[in-house]
């Protein structure tokens, strides 16, 4: 087994995940199998209950493990599909050592961040290799270097080298070049500093990705070789891409990150193919339609907050030859100024997972507006629920129909908690997780997109269409396309005779590949695209 650990300086949010994933995807077209990690060293068990203002989505696994957004691009750019093993936070890591300690499995010894935390963390490693098959593990360490709850981490990383062979073991540090406008230069010394930081820790990083906005010049890269003690071709430029974040693998096989780690892996590996992936960028950066799609949500102005739900956007474009331009509407803008306003223009209308009440009655305008204007509608997981209110309301005449989410004493609380949840206290970790399998009625526009009459998909919610108004929704017109094997739970629901009206209580966004868009998400692009040609 080989080891990859990307570590990152200077600033935070420099693209240490999209570097990981990058470099997985070349390594997994040279015939290499793959498997990503994501340490994060922040001290919550997991990034369940954080704000996406915090820290953006929250990426779901098919074992329900709720992780960071980083694991989205894993499994987007690799064909890796990751459990909880490949997330570890600080929070995980004392909590599991505190356990021990409780039991007693430390013999009376005093517990100490080295060795019962660093070991802990290396372990955590350890049981990757062993229950995932795979040639190279690639290991982020989220965070920066100096940061001072990423030192077990780093100090962990350091002695793992050591353990498995420094012939096993790479250290990619991803850093900044910033480029200074009233000197017109690009300025080194961070990336000096910052490796110097790395070097008194014990690491000495074998590989530089370099971030810029502008060329890093031959000049540059020798001057940061000779001071950071690599050869000149180990320190790679990273710019930012013109399009597309697809286009990062390309850009760093053309300085031949590959042939580097696999040199100094050992590696013996042919070239990568790109054609295929070529393809795809191609009709990613020059498509040849486009259409104008709206996301009505209470996060709109983080671009990480529905990070999986844009990219799944750029999967179906690109199957349909589509350039989607996205329109963000903060669904509070909706509540003010009304639905014609903001949504006149465009050609589909998205409304996305998300809690609490805020913006919801912007939402419900905004359900409302793209079935009485036969405007191509998707709704995930709250998207499904607003659907449902909004069809309870206004077709089924329901008045005061809500969700006791929003409103507890609701005359008609057509979506209500899950039987299940009656009694949870605790918000981590305890919502309705990870991969369900859904049954399709025959028939409907679901049973189309998907081809087959059993799906599985990953969820995340704590409330569901209420089963006491069924029997009202179908006789106004609804249609229940997807359940539960028990048909107890109600998964997928449509309105036949409009062009595309169709909301899911599961997230989709989680299994979109750019080799294998969602089917969902591709006949909703393909609907948008036809009401476009006719505007």
């Amino acid at each position: 087994m080989k080891y990859i650990f990307v570590t990152g300086g200077v600033v935070s949010s420099l693209g240490k995940g999209l570097a990981a994933a990058s470099l997985g995807t070349l390594l997994e077209l040279r015939g290499q199998k793959v498997v990503l990690n994501k340490f994060d060293p922040y001290l919550n068990v997991d990034p369940g209950t954080m704000s996406p203002f915090q820290h953006g989505e929250v990426y779901v696994l098919d074992d329900g493990a709720e992780t960071d957004l980083d694991l989205g691009h894993y499994e987007r750019f690799t064909s890796c599909r990751l459990s909880k093993l490949n997330n570890l936070t600080s929070g995980q890591v004392y909590e599991t050592v505190l356990k021990k300690e409780r039991r007693g499995d430390y013999l009376g010894k005093t517990v100490q961040v080295i060795p019962h935390v660093t070991n802990e963390i290396k372990n955590r490693i350890h049981e990757v290799a062993r229950k995932m098959e795979g040639d190279i593990i690639i290991t982020e360490i989220g965070g920066t270097v100096g940061d001072i709850e990423g030192l077990p981490f780093l100090e962990a990383i350091r002695q793992f080298r050591h353990d498995v062979g420094p012939e096993n073991v790479i250290f990619m540090h991803v850093t900044l070049i910033p480029f200074i406008k009233a000197a017109g230069e690009l300025k080194t010394k961070p990336t000096q500093q910052s490796v110097a930081k790395l070097r008194e820790i014990g690491i000495a990083p074998d590989i530089l990705i370099c971030r810029a906005e502008h060329d890093v010049e031959l000049e540059v890269r020798e001057k940061i070789a000779m001071f950071c003690n690599l050869e000149r071709r180990a320190v790679i430029e990273f710019r930012d891409v013109d399009h597309s974040i697809y286009e990062c693998p390309l850009a760093l096989r053309n300085q031949r990150l590959d042939d580097l780690v696999c040199e100094k892996l050992g590696i013996d590996a042919p070239d990568p193919n790109l054609d295929a992936y070529r393809d795809f960028v191609n009709r990613v950066i020059h498509p040849t339609n486009t259409c104008r799609i709206a996301v009505v949500g209470k996060y709109i102005e983080l671009q990480d907050a529905y990070k999986s739900i844009y990219e799944s956007l750029t999967h179906a474009g690109a199957q349909h030859d589509t350039a989607v331009k996205l329109i963000r509407i903060d669904a509070e803008d909706i509540e003010s100024d009304g639905a014609e306003k903001h949504l006149k223009n465009v050609d589909g209308i998205l409304i996305p997972g998300g809690f609490g009440d805020r913006g919801t009655e912007g939402k419900i305008l905004s359900a409302q507006y793209a079935r009485e204007n036969s405007v191509p509608f998707f709704g995930i997981c709250l998207g499904m629920q607003i659907a449902t209110i909004e069809f309870a309301r206004n077709v089924c005449g329901l008045e005061g129909s809500n969700s006791t989410e929003f409103d507890p004493n609701s005359p008609h609380p057509v979506i209500c908690l899950l039987e299940e949840q009656q009694e949870v206290e605790d918000k981590g970790g305890s919502m309705r997780l990870g991969t369900w399998v859904t049954d399709l009625k025959e028939g409907t526009k679901a049973h189309q997109l998907y081809g087959e009459t059993t799906i599985s998909e990953r969820h995340r919610h704590r409330f569901e269409f209420n089963q006491n108004y069924r029997e009202q929704f179908e006789k106004n017109g609804l249609v229940i396309s997807g359940t539960s094997p028990d048909n107890t739970l109600t998964e997928i629901i449509e309105i036949p005779n409009h062009p595309f009206y169709i909301a899911v209580q599961f997230h989709p966004e989680f299994l979109s590949r750019p080799n294998a868009p969602h089917p969902v998400f591709s006949g909703f692009v393909e609907a948008s695209l036809k009401h476009a040609k006719l505007i």
